[in-house]
């Protein structure tokens, strides 16, 4: 179980079994840009788990939605600049 206030996107990448450095972070960021439209749940690189983990927190509007977002719209910024 999760304290509140430990939903950071450093936690998040550790629950989705990732690096979770702030250069790790930074360089999935950078190389794994989603085009508009694309579902961050729907994205190629996540495994079965993650996918999973990703979309049953935006469902149930758990406590890592947060979170979840702001990858989202990280993960969707190049989508956004023209």
């Amino acid at each position: 179980m999760f304290i509140e206030g430990s939903y950071t996107m450093e936690a998040l990448f550790e629950q989705l079994g990732l690096k979770s450095d702030a250069d790790a972070i930074d360089a999935f960021i950078k190389t794994h840009q989603l085009p508009e439209g694309c579902a961050l749940s729907e994205a190629s690189f996540w495994n079965d788990a993650q996918r999973h983990f990703i979309c049953e927190e935006m469902v149930e509007d758990a406590d890592w939605t947060p979170v979840v977002d702001e990858l989202n719209m990280l993960l969707h910024a190049d989508a956004h600049t023209t």
